[in-house]
């Protein structure tokens, strides 16, 4: 039986280029928003912007809250749910059909990647080398790392 989050995760990956155009205006406003985070102080705000986090991209993503999002580099489909957590593309076992090999009710996570990312305009996150998974970010808000870390253009 398919669950709910899967249809979700699905629908997410067939629509990644309005979710696409959606982060990108989002992700402006977090990085404007950066003097008012650290003036109320980032420590503060982690559990209730990671719990509004989990919460929205839950439901999207099926997302696992690493810390680390990269679902504007895999066409809106999260790495994590992978059951092999693999970051940098499919393992050997995908099935002709794109099923997992571990979960054949499931289709690869990195198979929708790619459906994702051919939706997506100048979307080549998928030759970008991901770094290892940081385990110490898990859980935090991925959103508050992007205000803190990026630049203000």
């Amino acid at each position: 039986m398919i669950s709910d989050r899967y249809t979700l995760r699905r629908w997410s990956v067939r629509h990644a280029f309005a979710l696409q155009l959606f982060y990108r205006a989002f992700e402006r406003l977090l990085i404007r928003l950066d003097g008012l985070f650290r003036r109320a102080g980032y420590g503060r705000l982690e559990r209730p912007a990671a719990a509004l986090e989990r919460a929205m991209k839950g439901v999207l993503f099926d997302c696992r809250m690493c810390g680390q999002c990269i679902l504007s580099s895999t066409g809106m489909s999260c790495p994590m749910t992978c059951p092999k957590q693999l970051r940098n593309g499919p393992c050997g076992g995908v099935r002709p059909d794109g099923t997992c090999e571990v979960r054949p009710a499931m289709r690869c996570a990195w198979v929708a990647a790619h459906e994702g990312a051919l939706r997506m305009k100048g979307a080549d996150g998928l030759r970008q080398r991901q770094p290892a998974l940081d385990h110490r970010l898990s859980g935090r808000s991925s959103w508050l790392a992007v205000a803190r870390e990026r630049p203000r253009a």
